[in-house]
């Protein structure tokens, strides 16, 4: 008697399923958005410029996969509704949601000589509402169709700032720690009001350069700058991650490979996370 070996492989396909990225237009929500189409996604790009929305979807298009420019606000509850019509009536189903979007907000960064007291409660608010509210809305705006068909996947965006103190980042490390306590509280709910075919994930990436954190971690000239420095040194790999290095995750998280996996947090970040710098 024998038996396929198909049957020990994961699969990691998704092909003919739809989904969602927001901040799909970022560096890391491009290669995402890419990665997801390739594997054989319907991709819809989020994201607050309609030209960059565009170029994304028309660049996936251009390489033979399908896409959909979605231009949006994440903190908008009616154009994320337009949002999720356009998508119903282009694929006729929602199998996926990316929570990409979200970033720092300068003024909720502690400066390197001031004191905790001079944090702006304006910027802080103003950051969890990126971050936090930025993936609780459009969840809350495309979970329906996944509860009725009875399936989905759903992977938020964590950080290195929920595992321990990133100096500075004051505002951007309460809302990652949210968001990150939100997916473990999204994915109990689900599965307990709807059965196991809905599943909530995060990834949590290291350092990775990008265009908001650039000055901070490199100079110039492209060397590193102190805090830089500070951030390969406590990275056992010694280098930043590139954003291609988010992909294999993503895919698994998003794909039946990963169909008993809810309530998880992904580290991405060279061992940054499992070091104590000694």
């Amino acid at each position: 008697m024998t038996t396929s070996l198909d049957s020990y492989r994961p699969d990691f396909s998704l092909t003919n399923r739809t989904c969602i990225i927001t901040g799909g237009t970022g560096v890391l929500g491009t290669v995402m958005a890419r990665s997801v189409a390739a594997a054989g996604a319907n991709v819809v790009i989020v994201g607050r410029r309609a030209e960059a929305c565009a170029s994304v979807a028309n660049s996936i298009e251009a390489a033979g996969g399908s896409a959909l420019a979605a231009p949006a606000d994440v903190l908008i509850r009616e154009q994320l509704e337009e949002v999720r019509e356009r998508t119903l009536e282009r694929f006729g189903a929602i199998d996926a949601l990316v929570n990409g979007a979200g970033g720092n907000v300068p003024a909720a960064t502690l400066g390197p000589d001031d004191t905790f007291t001079a944090l702006d409660a304006d910027a802080m608010r103003d950051v969890m509402d990126l971050n936090f509210q930025g993936t609780f809305l459009p969840t809350q705006i495309f979970v329906p169709p996944m509860i009725e068909r009875g399936t989905g996947s759903i992977v938020n965006i964590s950080s290195m700032a929920t595992v321990g103190a990133v100096t500075r980042v004051a505002g951007y490390s309460a809302a990652k720690a949210a968001t990150e306590n939100f997916t473990r509280w999204l994915a109990a709910t689900l599965a307990l009001q709807h059965g196991d075919g809905l599943r909530v994930n995060a990834l949590a990436p290291g350092f990775f350069v990008a265009e908001q954190n650039r000055r901070l971690l490199l100079n110039e000239d492209g060397s590193l700058t102190e805090r830089g420095t500070a951030i390969i040194a406590n990275t056992p790999m010694r280098r930043f991650g590139t954003p291609d290095e988010l992909l294999g995750a993503l895919i698994w998280l998003l794909s039946d490979a990963s169909r008993f996996v809810t309530g998880s947090v992904v580290t991405i970040d060279g061992g940054f996370a499992s070091f104590t710098g000694v």
